[in-house]
């Protein structure tokens, strides 16, 4: 282990999270996100939204295959998000913990404000209802974007067994969703990270080796 590298132990506890649209290979760079943080002598909590609590898990199931009104779509992502935070997230950083989420409030901006069209203002009410600490929001310290366009991601997900309903949407759907990540991480270019995913894993990966460590010690 490098010197370089293993300064990240010695970081304050980081909240991490990894977003992007369905099929931008997400998943496995949250694995190998993991894997490289334990090298480092960090022992992160896995989590995952919706869900990461017996009850966000519930709701989940529910918002995964269950068509609702929008609004009602929002509301149970966010209660899903105030149960996550209270039992797991906040508790984790609290005891000086990493946390890795896969995925966190940016999804909901990407797939319900750009994809499906929610009021901005009324995603900003929920953000700011179930996120605000005093004057402070509590955001990921770090999220990592994997980026592809639809077309690409459609096509990874061709050969999945089942797709759930946000899966199952029409490619112009995916597009808004990109367009929102990619507009998200525009106005939060410190924390919002972009990663090209139309590249070999091996690609990425070399790059998160270099990037992350400086992202999360702040440099840009």
């Amino acid at each position: 282990m490098s010197e370089h590298l293993s300064e990240l132990s010695l970081l304050p506890a980081r909240f991490i999270s990894v977003e992007g649209v369905d099929g931008a290979g997400k998943s496995t760079q949250l694995a190998w996100l993991a894997d490289w943080l334990n090298g480092r002598g960090i022992t992160p909590v896995l989590t995952r939204e919706p869900g990461g609590t017996p009850l966000g898990e519930k709701l989940r199931a529910l918002l995964l295959s269950e068509p609702m009104d929008l609004e009602t779509e929002a509301l149970l992502m966010f209660a899903a998000r105030r149960e996550h935070l209270a039992t797991v997230i906040e508790p984790a950083l609290a005891r000086g913990e990493w946390v890795v989420s896969d995925r966190f409030t940016d999804a909901t901006w990407a797939f319900q404000v750009g994809g499906r069209g929610l009021d901005p203002a009324k995603f900003a009410a929920l953000e700011n209802w179930v996120q605000q600490r005093g004057e402070t929001l509590l955001q990921p310290h770090l999220t990592l974007v994997f980026d592809v366009p639809p077309d690409v991601g459609q096509a990874r997900m061709a050969g999945r067994d089942a797709l759930d309903r946000f899966e199952q949407e029409a490619a112009d759907f995916h597009a808004r969703v990109r367009a929102a990540y990619l507009q998200r991480a525009e106005a939060d270019p410190h924390r919002v990270k972009v990663i090209d995913a139309a590249r070999s894993i091996e690609a990425i990966q070399a790059d998160l080796a270099i990037d992350v460590p400086r992202w999360l010690r702040g440099e840009a």
